[in-house]
């Protein structure tokens, strides 16, 4: 029941800041894009959209047997296209319903998944992070952005590597009473971090990562040019449009909400686009990119827990 009423406030959340975006925007230029959209690019965006899925199930499939865990491939991509469900809850903290299903089903410890998962993260922020520094070329803002990111991250990583940062965590953890019993997880997750961000499967997770948000930076430029917005090169828009999500990312927000949406329409509007049009074109890519996969991600979940209740 929390969980369904934190699904109900994000989505009022959600429906708040897109109704203020749109007020700011001109309701004329929102109808009149959506009635020019070119259905034709329907089909390729919808297809890269679920390419760019299984390129981060890979991920996901090589971390979880890097730590030896071997789950029947259909039934991990269900458990792990479930988690888009939960996308709109803070903090990226649905993606821990792929450790509770695991568990459940499988009888797969929380505190080694979890660690998994903490890894998936700084592998989306290194993809990020590597499609930003392009803008050294042509977004010198990215480029910014990327650097300070990547330091930040940098430090993250040296101190996920340190065996006395974590000997200290554990055992302050255990001299706190409602964080005793997590004291033995917690060792466990750092554990399992520490093994999914070593050379060989941090290479193959870090490159599939990069795969992921250049595919996604792309299916953005087809809807813009579905769209008919004035051209901007693809060039521009992969380091653009991931600035943006770093900027969402750690924002903390349920899919950067807000924060995406207005630092892309101020990057397109910085590149001559007029605003109106910016922000109706940065709603209608995340209604693609961030939204359907929401939809499918419940469909996903209710066959999951339905299973779970069965057994």
């Amino acid at each position: 029941m929390k969980l369904f009423n934190k699904i109900i406030l994000s989505l009022v959340i959600v429906s708040s800041i897109y109704a203020i975006f749109l007020i700011v925007s001109d309701l004329a230029i929102v109808y009149t894009s959506l009635i020019n959209f070119k259905l034709e690019f329907l089909p390729v965006i919808f297809i890269l959209i679920s390419i760019s899925w299984f390129v981060l199930f890979l991920q996901w499939h090589l971390l979880l047997k890097n730590s030896g865990i071997f789950i029947p491939i259909r039934t991990s991509f269900s458990i792990y296209v479930s988690s888009f469900a939960l996308g709109l809850i803070p903090g990226k903290m649905g993606d821990f319903i792929k450790a509770k299903i695991l568990k459940d089903k499988f009888s797969v410890p929380i505190s080694q998944t979890s660690g998994i998962i903490i890894s998936e993260w700084f592998y989306t922020a290194i993809g990020l992070i590597t499609l930003s520094m392009i803008g050294i070329f042509v977004f010198e803002l990215g480029a910014y952005i990327g650097i300070v990111f990547g330091l930040l991250l940098v430090m993250l990583f040296a101190l996920t590597k340190s065996d006395k940062l974590l000997d200290k965590i554990v055992r302050f953890s255990s001299k706190i009473k409602f964080a005793s019993n997590f004291a033995k997880s917690l060792s466990d997750s750092f554990e399992t971090v520490k093994n999914s961000t070593k050379a060989k499967i941090g290479v193959q997770a870090s490159c599939l990562s990069i795969t992921y948000w250049l595919i996604e930076a792309c299916t953005v430029y087809l809807i813009m040019t579905a769209l008919n917005v004035p051209e901007i090169k693809i060039l521009e828009i992969i380091p653009m449009y991931s600035s943006a999500i770093i900027l969402g990312f750690i924002s903390f927000l349920p899919l950067g909400m807000g924060v995406v949406e207005g630092s892309f329409s101020g990057f397109l509007n910085y590149y001559g686009l007029n605003l109106s049009i910016a922000i109706t074109t940065v709603i209608i890519i995340r209604l693609f990119t961030r939204f359907y996969p929401v939809l499918i991600g419940f469909i996903a979940l209710k066959k999951n827990m339905s299973s779970i209740i069965e057994n």
